[in-house]
């Protein structure tokens, strides 16, 4: 029996919707020719540190210019190479809140490379966004080896409209629009003005791309701005991010059932109620079920949708009541656990956010960070001041702890107030974080614009049914032809973009270049395992594999699947069907 025995797997949904389409006989679809965009041309710069006086920028402060040798710029402990370019950092639209008194504005910055391949880069940023990190555009998979502004590209960092990476800013208006979408379209058309005075030609092409909170910017911007962006690229995406973090809250919850501590304050330690041992060990179950089913036992499960049908977490996972040794997990375990992963219901048995699957990357840090750690620090100040209309009064939420919010939310009372609106709340929750209609990208795909979504398939915080659900919708919506302008790639094994028992190092903004300006769709996206020798190693890999295993990401629904002969550390040993 499924662990999720009422819901219809995303994965068979979408065979289903292909069976259909293509048992239409006679009025079987033709392809429409989508416009080809032509490649972006390159450029040399010629002005840098003058800029400043001679741009008349609407509402935009320039506060530095600088020409940067090159030279090596380290971010997140990782030196990159980066090429001589013109640094510039500025701000817009600065003002003082009539709501709380606070300060805002867009803080930026823009690198613009000396030899500029014509290409421009907005690098949207993760979780509460509040800060300017440096643009060099490393967006896709864990340490990339050819971040956009190495490639060429001219990138734009922002921190969306506040100053801090804390949820109060919240209580603004117009700091949630701004983090929502508006300060994307506010610094799109300032960024490609400043390309314009510094080389003279605007950018030929222009791309969007970034993770987690950053994958749901890219993916609003192929909704809302889709007439400024050629091409979109997108991981891990929040793109539900509300009902995301309430689901936090909810899980919190749930694990406080189970939980057999409790910190200093004499709240739940979630951390208790289901050790690294004992997800270690479900992993190693999911591994023993699901291994073989691409073909080959090589620690990695690549089918997630057979796995999900075959993996049972009551039958396969041995029971006990005694000692929690790692090897056993009890009854009031698993019932947890099976609720978690079926996702959030309210007391109708509606489902309140999309469930997540079953797969060896449960065991990995990130996985367990996600599930026990931010609840009550991220997600709880997320929903208090951006996810909820009103928000809460500041010194309300300090009168009490992250811990103590999360477990008094309500699923019924609170969760509906992420529609709310109020003055001067105008705009609600999930109008102003969500995709307007992501199942209709008409504009994006009638301009020959691409777009490429990456997920790990053991995402702790954002559920990858999801985006295989709006996968299957977006696909039906457009006639089983989605697949024409925008292509869905799972990452099986990979945390929250990255980490977890994966193949997690891969560039996705090389493919997508390739894809809008030269017609080259990617039926997949060539993966490594960052063993010993990666510019930053991966802990979590499997002492049995390969430091240089290698995989092919295929294009959602195919599945990576051995062909039956040659090294299983190589992806040419696998296809995707």
């Amino acid at each position: 029996m499924s662990p999720h025995p009422s819901r219809i797997h995303p994965l068979a949904l979408a065979a289903a919707v292909a069976a259909l389409v293509a048992g239409c006989g006679t009025t079987t679809l033709h392809r429409a020719a989508l416009p080809q965009l032509a490649a972006a041309q390159p450029a040399t710069l010629l002005a840098c540190a003058n800029l400043a006086g001679s741009l008349a920028l609407a509402d935009t402060r320039i506060t530095s210019s600088e020409l940067v040798a090159a030279g090596p710029i380290t971010v997140q402990n990782v030196a990159t190479q980066a090429p001589a370019h013109c640094l510039i950092k500025g701000r817009m639209k600065e003002r003082t809140s009539p709501v709380d008194g606070a300060s805002y504005a867009i803080g930026f910055e823009i690198r613009m490379p000396v030899a500029w391949n014509g290409r421009f880069l907005h690098q949207a940023n993760g979780g509460l966004d509040g800060s300017v990190v440096p643009a060099l555009g490393a967006v896709s998979g864990a340490a990339p080896v050819a971040p956009a502004l190495v490639q060429g590209f001219a990138v734009l960092s922002s921190d969306a409209g506040h100053g801090a990476p804390t949820p109060f800013f919240g209580l603004d208006p117009q700091a949630r629009l701004d983090y929502g979408y508006q300060a994307v379209g506010t610094l799109t058309p300032m960024a490609k003005d400043l390309i314009r005075g510094a080389y003279g030609k605007a950018p030929d092409r222009s791309y969007i791309a970034g993770c987690s909170n950053g994958g749901r910017h890219a993916m609003v911007a192929a909704s809302r701005y889709a007439e400024h962006y050629d091409g979109v690229l997108a991981g891990n995406p929040g793109f539900s991010l509300p009902k995301a973090a309430t689901a936090q809250l909810w899980k919190a919850q749930q694990y406080a059932k189970i939980s057999t501590t409790t910190d200093a304050a004499g709240q739940p330690d979630l951390t208790s109620a289901v050790t690294p041992a004992e997800f270690k060990l479900i992993a190693s179950k999911v591994v023993g079920k699901c291994d073989i089913l691409d073909g080959v036992a090589d620690g990695q499960v690549n089918d997630v949708a057979a796995c999900q049908a075959t993996f049972n977490l009551q039958t396969d996972v041995p029971t006990c009541s005694g000692a929690r040794d790692g090897s056993c997990i009890s009854s009031a375990q698993k019932s947890v656990l099976a609720s978690i992963f079926a996702g959030p219901k309210n007391s109708k048995g509606e489902p309140l956010y999309t469930g997540t699957w079953f797969d060896p990357g449960i065991a990995g840090s990130n996985f367990a960070f996600w599930h026990f750690g931010a609840p009550a620090t991220r997600d709880a100040g997320a929903a208090a001041f951006l996810f909820t209309t009103p928000p809460t009064p500041l010194t309300a939420f300090k009168a009490t702890t992250g811990m103590q919010y999360a477990l008094n939310f309500n699923m019924e009372t609170d969760y509906a107030k992420m529609f709310a609106t109020t003055a001067p709340y105008t705009e609600s929750a999930w109008s102003y974080m969500t995709p307007p209609n992501p199942t209709d990208l008409s504009t994006l795909k009638n301009r020959g614009a691409k777009m490429m979504v990456f997920h790990g398939v053991a995402d702790g915080v954002f559920s990858p049914a999801d985006t295989a659900q709006w996968m299957d919708r977006l696909n039906a919506h457009h006639q089983g032809q989605a697949d024409a302008f925008a292509r869905l790639f799972l990452v099986p094994g990979m945390n929250h973009c990255s980490g977890g028992p994966a193949t997690d190092q891969f560039d996705m903004l090389a493919p997508l270049v390739a894809w809008v300006e030269q017609g080259k769709a990617p039926d997949s996206v060539a993966a490594n395992a960052r063993g010993a020798g990666a510019k930053v190693v991966n802990n979590e890999l499997p002492a049995s594999w390969s430091a240089n295993r290698s995989r092919p990401l295929c294009m959602y629904p195919k599945v990576a699947r051995y062909n039956g002969t040659g090294d299983v550390e190589s992806a040419s040993s696998f296809s995707c069907k």
